[in-house]
């Protein structure tokens, strides 16, 4: 029987996500409503519509559909469409990725804490995994060094998140290149869940797959663009990867869906209106937190680097999940205790939700750590 720990952070929203007033845990950008995509295209959907009418409920395209594929394509520098493959959002995509490619005695290096899927899925498959940890004090940073330390002749892949869930903090291109040359030196693989991108200069942001020819980029539409209720998301890779992944790929997942297929290609169409949206709710959320940071005295944060997630310490005097599950009860806010990171005393606070519902969760988390004043 396969072993594989429980999910943190998923275990903890399935039980508790529909039970918050104020829902300040999750990680994506304030989703969109069906009433807000529609409107996306100026004629009541006019667009979306009409690419839908003409569709069969077949199983449409396997891989994604060809207009799907281009438009993605279009986020990378030098993806071909064909070596787009369309997945049941970046966590499927990382399932392929890792299912295809690990095998049982090889070594995976991962970023730690970060989205646990990139560390406990290599273990259940048999690899031997070690934890290349972040440090709050480097601001959420790995160590080059340590990379350099770990690595070994079997190392078949290093494992990231960037951003990183839960800090928010985003690993610049110079960084990157350096991963990259110890990679090359030991010819591995580098997967990056690159599902949050930075919202203030998203073009000085580097994806793996425009670094490395062995890089594999995994995204989708939940985060950076407020969709997840469409569960499409994607692998981008070089040709023979793709290939790879292509056999697999029909073992984990047929299609997903004309109907989730064509609104994605629709958001991807319109993505400049999406981002530009999201841009100011990113942007001005994440003042009203580093204000309410700068005024309370019971929590303090690397700031993150306007993704969509944040990792603040909290001063309280008893255990963080049971905090949590308090402040829950009590106060109907909903935050995701760092033990679900293995990094308990941190909570992981999502700041882009509406700002109706940040604000008054913030209000209501600083009068409950208050109360031990």
């Amino acid at each position: 029987m396969v072993e594989i720990a429980h999910f943190g952070v998923e275990a903890w929203l399935n039980k508790w996500e529909k039970s918050a007033t104020y829902d300040i845990s999750q990680s994506t950008i304030a989703s969109l409503s069906m009433h807000d995509l529609l409107n996306l295209d100026g004629n009541n959907g006019k667009e979306f519509y009409e690419m839908l009418d003409k569709q069969q409920m077949n199983y449409g395209w396997i891989e994604g559909s060809p207009e799907f594929k281009e438009e993605v394509a279009k986020l990378y520098h030098h993806v071909d469409p064909e070596n787009i493959l369309q997945t049941n959002g970046a966590t499927g995509a990382n399932i392929l990725a890792l299912y295809a490619l690990i095998n049982p005695g090889d070594h995976v290096i991962a970023e730690y804490p970060s989205y646990q899927q990139l560390y406990d899925i290599p273990k259940s498959l048999g690899a031997d995994v070690d934890y290349w940890h972040i440090h709050e004090e480097d601001d959420w940073y790995p160590r080059i060094d340590d990379l350099k330390a770990m690595v070994k002749p079997n190392t078949k892949m290093i494992c990231l998140n960037n951003a990183n869930n839960p800090t928010g903090t985003v690993l610049d291109k110079e960084f990157l290149e350096q991963v990259v040359e110890i990679a090359k030196s030991v010819d591995a693989y580098v997967l990056v869940d690159e599902v949050y991108l930075p919202l203030d200069h998203p073009e000085k942001f580097a994806q793996i797959i425009d670094l490395y020819d062995k890089g594999i980029s995994t995204n989708s539409l939940s985060k950076t663009y407020s969709v997840p209720g469409a569960r499409i998301g994607w692998t981008a890779t070089n040709a023979e990867v793709a290939d790879v992944f292509r056999k697999f790929r029909d073992y984990t997942m047929i299609c997903g869906g004309v109907f989730n297929d064509q609104l994605a290609t629709y958001v991807l169409r319109h993505r400049d209106q999406v981002l530009a949206r999201n841009r100011k709710l990113v942007l001005g959320n994440l003042a009203v937190y580093k204000d309410w940071i700068d005024h309370e005295d019971r929590a303090s944060v690397i700031m993150p680097q306007a993704v969509s997630t944040s990792f603040p310490k909290l001063d309280v005097p008893v255990d963080i999940h049971t905090f949590c599950e308090n402040l829950l009860h009590d106060e109907g806010v909903l935050l995701v205790p760092g033990d679900a990171f293995d990094t308990p005393g941190h909570v992981r606070l999502g700041y882009c939700a509406p700002e109706a519902t940040l604000k008054e969760g913030l209000k209501r988390l600083s009068k409950y750590m208050h109360q031990y004043d």
